[in-house]
Parts: C-alpha cells; structure tokens; sequence
C-alpha cells in the first residue's frame, strides 16, 4: 500500500521541554496507525504540528509524497487532514447540524443558511459509516458516545480521508468504545486511514494495523501487533518492566467506617438520581461501584463528599452523621477524595504544585500559623511528596495546569494519602491514565486498604472494579442492583446487573483462588 503520511524528522522545542525529538512515522493508505505512549511522551504534540495547530522547529511532512508545510487547521483540512480532539470541540446549545456546519455555512440565494442541505448530508454521512446521529438533535442531549460521532461527522463532511483520533475513547463506556471500534473498522473499508492515539494496550492490540510507541518524545520502536504482546509493548512505553497483573491478599475487614441508608440525591439540574440507595464500607476492604456512567455514581460520590445535598437518607462517616456537611468537615474526619474530574475537582490549575499540595491542609500546622503561610515548611513538604510519588515535574513551582494528565492525577493522590486518612473515596481514578501511571496508582490504593482504610472505588472500567474490589455493588438508575463478592463475580453476570437486569439465580460462579487474587490490569 502506498504511503499516504509520512513525518521525518519532526522536532519540536518548549522552554525547559524538548517535546518531540527527530520523530518518524509512517501511515499507510487504509491503515490504522496507533501512535501509543504514556503522558507526556509527545503524542498529542506530534499530532497539534500535523493539524497545524503547532509549527514544528525541525523536520518534513509529506502528504501523498507531496511534502506540505501546514500552517492552520485550514491547510490541514484542505490536504483531507480531520483531527478529533480528546476534549470535543462543539458547542452545546447548538444542534448537530450547526456545530458541523460551522465555518463552512452553505447559504440559499447567497443570503439564507442552508441547514436542510447540511442537515441531509449529515444524514448521508451517518448511513454510510454508521453513525447514527440526528442532526436536529441539541449537543447538550447527547451522551459524550454520540457527541464524539458529531466529531467525526465534522471531519467527514469536510472530506477528509486521512483521520486523527486522540485518546478517543478516554471519556467512553465499554459500550461505546465497542461502537467505536466498529465505526472505525467501517471507516476503513470505505478507504479512510486513521492515526489512534492512545495509551491502552489492550486497544491497540484489537484495532491497530501498526503500532508506533513514543517514550519521552522520541520513537521507542514501530511494531505490528502479532509480533508483540501487551507486557512488550508496556516496556516500549515506560522503559522497565510493567507487572500488567494486580496481585494483592485477602482484605481484613474490621469496623465499618461508612454507612448509607436510602439515600435519595438530586443532580444540579433537580434530576432524581441516587433513588433509595444504601452500602457498607468496611475498614481495610475495598468495595467497588460498578455501572455504566450516568447511572447516579458521581451524585453518590458528590453527596458523600458534601459536594450536593441530601435529598433523603442518612450517611454515617465513622459513626458519625452527615447532613449538609461542608466538605472541609467531611475531609477533617480523616476522609481522602479522588475526585473524578480532576481539573475541576481535584486541582487548582493556575496554582503551582507546592499550593495544590496543601489544598486540604493549608490552614492547619505546620503549614500555617495563624493567618501567615510557612512557605519554606510547605517548599519542603512538596519536594518530599513529589519525589515519594513520582511526580514528574521540571520544579515544584510550575502551575498544576502544566502537567500531563497522570502527573496531575499523582499530585491529587500524593495530597490526599499524606495525611491520616480512614475512609478513601476514589471515582474514577485512572481515567486517561497511562499503563505506568495506572500501575502506580493501583498500588498506592491497595496499600491504603492494607494499611486499614476503607476504599470505595467508583470505576465505569470493569476490570479496574474486578482487580481492586473485595466486594462490588452495580448501580443502575440510583440503585444497588446487588452486592457480591469479587471473587464470585463474573463479568457476565455483571454486565447483566449493569443493564439493569437481575437474573433470577443471584449467585455468580466462584472466581477460583481465594488466598491470592491475580486480575489483568484495565491497559
């Protein structure tokens, strides 16, 4: 097959930072090309030069064996070059028709907007490729499945043949990521090639035709996917052996540490979401909700962390009520939180790492006496956390805004775990995450329930639930469908709980082994 994209030699320079060293890829026509890597590696950095969204210092891009210089979006669309970011970028009160349509408005008489006609060939798009979209639907409505669709319509109707996805399916369901993986299975058929980034192995062994890993802003090596296997290529990535199996003891429960009785939560919007909802955590076991996203999980989280009111119901956090509790006061009775948007939530972007380290504590010795900050004592206990948790950072006075995701996620787990903590609530804490990160982060959490903590892991990746969990409970429309052990799980039958089916002989076939636990990490 000919080749359709090739990058030599791309270099690319920030102060401090040499993102992309000398790099070379090739993508063939219809051909998917993963290009993998951990945070940071230099991927998306790669692929803003190609969209022109970034000039490269050093190097050629030939397009069809053209070489091309690509000043803008616009050049690239112009050589059927469609990028699809991981953070969509659509407008929510706007339907499907005018987001794709923008910027490219066709008009009638050369006065009217021609939404019918854009409107038909969003409908034609959709049919061959199999879509599914309305293009009168408001993006608002949709759930983020279908508004990544709307991306790749955007990309489609602007003709282009050569496809950059990134992290597509960060913000996914297993579900969705199913359906993706078939649309772009029909993308190629129909003479498209496609450029996945990705950090998930387990994704590139199921959909690439050539796997490119990048480590540290150079190429560690181009491989097909039958010559190598999850292990190699999580050495490609991070440059040391990766352990892909969680392997931990038995829990030893004790005292119970959270208690939820019928709780009733709404959303923001006055949606009835957490519908009569009760569970136990235990001191030193870790219990995992389990479910398709939406199905009241962050409201759960939300409610436990005083983030949103109690509608009905009673929490007790170490035998103590909560109700219209400030989450300061829920944080001081030893509860840590791993939020699950973590630039929302968990950080303050514009704050440097020192600040965004102390966000729970500030107030308190040492950090403080009195009304003044002890900046020296708060300089210290960052360079101590960044080094104890891996942190990668050029100083501990950059903003939290200029870290890769996983690092973030590192700073948000090296605040809450350095202080006493009884009760950890984790939604949703490997989301976007690397195969090393993920790693680091299981452990750290595994220790935690070790050390006598008890976890609720919150987690729409069902095999982070069956490698975490002592007990796991699905949600489904704001309720427990059931609560079972890990070791009796299946993901059968779980995947029955989770579209809100219970079948009638409750108990799941026992998992084996009941002294050590070994499950393949979510990568």
């Amino acid at each position: 097959m000919a080749n359709v994209l090739e990058l030599h030699g791309i270099t690319k320079r920030f102060p401090g930072v040499l993102a992309n060293d000398h790099i070379d890829i090739i993508l063939k026509e219809g051909d998917i090309l993963a290009l993998l890597g951990e945070n940071g590696a230099g991927k998306t950095t790669l692929m803003n030069i190609l969209y022109g969204l970034y000039k490269p210092d050093e190097g050629k891009i030939l397009v069809r064996g053209q070489e091309v210089e690509i000043h803008g979006p616009n050049d690239a669309i112009a050589r059927g070059i469609g990028m699809v970011h991981q953070h969509f970028m659509l407008i929510p009160v706007m339907t499907v028709t005018e987001n794709v349509m923008l910027g490219v408005e066709p008009t009638r008489n050369g006065i009217f907007l021609d939404r019918a006609r854009v409107a038909a060939r969003i409908r034609d798009i959709s049919q061959q490729y199999g879509l599914e979209v309305d293009p009168d639907s408001y993006i608002k409505d949709l759930p983020v499945g279908i508004q990544q669709r709307v991306e790749i319509i955007k990309v489609l109707y602007r003709e282009a043949d050569i496809l950059i996805l990134d992290e597509p399916t960060a913000v996914l369901t297993p579900q969705e990521v199913e359906g993706l993986f078939k649309i772009l299975q029909t993308l190629i058929e129909k003479g498209k090639s496609i450029i996945f980034i990705t950090h998930k192995l387990k994704e590139v062994m199921a959909v690439a035709d050539q796997i490119t890993v990048l480590r540290g802003g150079r190429v560690a090596g181009t491989v097909k996917p039958k010559d190598v296997n999850p292990e190699k290529l999580a050495s490609l990535m991070v440059g040391r052996d990766v352990n892909l199996i969680v392997t931990k003891q038995p829990a030893q429960p004790m005292n119970t540490v959270l208690e939820v009785r019928d709780l009733y939560v709404r959303d923001e919007r006055g949606n009835l979401t957490v519908n009569g909802l009760s569970l136990d955590v235990r001191k030193g076991e870790t219990l995992g909700i389990a479910g398709v996203q939406g199905n009241g999980q962050t409201e759960l989280v939300y409610a436990l962390t005083g983030l949103l009111p109690l509608v009905g119901g009673t929490i007790r956090i170490a035998d103590k009520p909560v109700h219209h509790s400030a989450p300061r006061n829920i944080l001081e009775r030893g509860v840590a939180h791993i939020p699950e948007d973590r630039q929302k939530h968990g950080l303050v972007l514009s704050f440097p790492i020192h600040d965004n380290l102390i966000l729970c504590t500030y107030y308190q010795p040492p950090f403080a006496r009195g009304i003044n900050l002890q900046e020296q004592i708060i300089f210290k206990n960052a360079e101590t956390l960044v080094g104890q948790f891996d942190v990668r950072t050029p100083n501990i006075y950059v903003p939290a805004a200029s870290l890769s995701g996983g690092n973030q996620q590192k700073v948000i787990v090296a605040r809450e775990f350095s202080r006493p903590i009884e009760l950890l609530i984790a939604s949703q804490p490997t989301r976007g995450l690397d195969v090393g990160s993920i790693e680091y982060i299981h452990n750290r959490i595994i220790e935690k329930r070790d050390e006598g903590a008890g976890i609720l892991l919150v987690s729409s990746e069902l095999d982070e639930i069956l490698a975490l969990s002592d007990r796991i409970a699905v949600m489904y429309h704001g309720q427990i469908m059931d609560i079972i052990s890990a070791e009796d799980a299946t993901k059968e039958y779980l995947g029955l709980l989770m579209a809100g089916i219970k079948p009638a002989e409750a108990a799941a076939p026992t998992r084996g082994n009941r002294k050590q636990k070994k499950v393949e990490r979510v990568f």
